[in-house]
């Protein structure tokens, strides 16, 4: 019974650094973002997932051509588990060479090669390699549009519905400023290998030379990416990826009414946002945040750390009022296993909560031998 009742949590408190010389510095306060003309849009830190600005971030909106980021996520996945390859040859069809809108000058019964076609859907958002590409690898664009749908799914796009892979005008087709930021956050973070095609500002293809319709790659060096999107029922749509230092930011605008708009106020949120916030990573995956008493196991110490790399976004020069605490559970018993949360870790700025993650073991520890597990008990029977 003592030791049921010793099991509980203990505190401890852990400060990343003295706050108290920041805080006899007069801080700025952050000025409020600059105005959108836009029916929505989101502005988010890549590595921690901070909104730093959002307006009807979650408003169901035609998407246009930015629908093609999922077209390239869907692509881009069937690679990988190998199901075709970019040296595959595909076949064009009637349907695919006939759709209207932006396009690749793809010919009808000619061979084109699958890196031929994401590049022409990428580069220059040809809606003919968009759905040559879905009847590829899917058999129509239809069951293509499934195949999205249910990538949307698993990315946590609560407010997205595809119906085809181009983005033309089509009843139920939505998305929204904050599933497409966890789009192009995904593409950035699971396809580096193919991300880089969207700084590329032209392609060439049946002797026809396109530029990117994204201005940003000419207008901001720091800007890798990443899509444009237009027709009259979405408006100038622009998603734009940023990278300065080690913060990156993605920008999501939806329904502006020109593309010197569209640009204009992506510039303007880039720069807001890397002006007034930077970004910091506090702990590593897999690395020990703390260690802990271990007891009855095979070891006496045990270090405890995250499953995920810790990134935070902050206020300039706040970093100094940044707070960490650790709620370890205590005592800790083996035996322990890496998929078992034994604590937490909770962040704080000027008193306010931040964050919270869980704290696991760093190695698997079984139980020690019985002589060790009976002095164990008796050491905790009298603390």
């Amino acid at each position: 019974m003592r030791l049921i009742i010793a099991l509980g949590l203990a505190f401890a408190c852990l400060q990343i650094s003295q706050p108290a010389a920041a805080q006899d510095a007069a801080l700025p306060p952050v000025p409020a973002a600059p105005a959108v003309g836009a029916a929505a849009h989101i502005l988010v830190d890549f590595n921690s997932g901070a909104v730093l600005s959002e307006d009807d971030a979650d408003a169901r909106l035609d998407p246009a051509s930015i629908t093609k980021l999922m077209t390239a996520y869907a692509v881009f996945s069937e690679l990988r588990k190998g199901q075709m390859a970019l040296d595959d040859m595909v076949t064009v069809s009637e349907r695919a060479w006939r759709t209207g809108g932006s396009r690749m000058f793809i010919e009808v019964g000619t061979r084109v090669s699958i890196g031929d076609l994401i590049r022409g859907m990428i580069i220059q958002s040809g809606n003919d390699a968009s759905v040559a590409l879905a009847e590829f690898t899917a058999g129509s664009e239809a069951a293509f549009a499934e195949l999205m749908n249910e990538y949307a799914r698993r990315l946590g796009m609560q407010n997205t519905n595809f119906r085809n892979a181009t983005g033309l005008p089509a009843e139920d087709h939505y998305s929204s400023a904050r599933d497409i930021a966890l789009l192009a956050a995904a593409i950035i973070r699971e396809f580096p290998e193919f991300y880089s095609l969207y700084s590329e500002r032209e392609f060439t293809f049946n002797e026809i030379t396109q530029r990117n319709r994204n201005k940003m790659l000419w207008r901001d060096p720091t800007v890798d990416g990443i899509k444009t999107g237009m027709t009259d029922a979405a408006g100038y749509c622009l998603v734009s990826s940023a990278r300065r230092g080690d913060m990156r930011l993605i920008s999501v605008l939806l329904g502006t009414n020109s593309d010197k708009a569209r640009a204009d106020a992506t510039q303007a949120l880039l720069n807001w946002g890397f002006r007034f916030y930077e970004s910091h990573r506090i702990y590593a995956a897999g690395q020990p945040v703390t260690t802990t008493r271990l007891w009855k196991g095979e070891l006496d110490e045990l270090g405890l750390g995250l499953t995920e790399d810790l990134w935070v976004t902050l206020p300039r020069g706040r970093y100094e009022l940044l707070e960490a605490s650790l709620e370890l559970q205590s005592p800790l018993l083996a035996p322990v296993a890496p998929e078992t949360s034994v604590g937490r870790l909770r962040l704080s700025l000027e008193g306010e909560p931040l964050v919270e993650r869980p704290l696991y073991p760093l190695a698997s520890v079984a139980e020690a031998g019985l002589l060790t597990r009976a002095l164990h008990s008796i050491q905790l029977w009298l603390e």
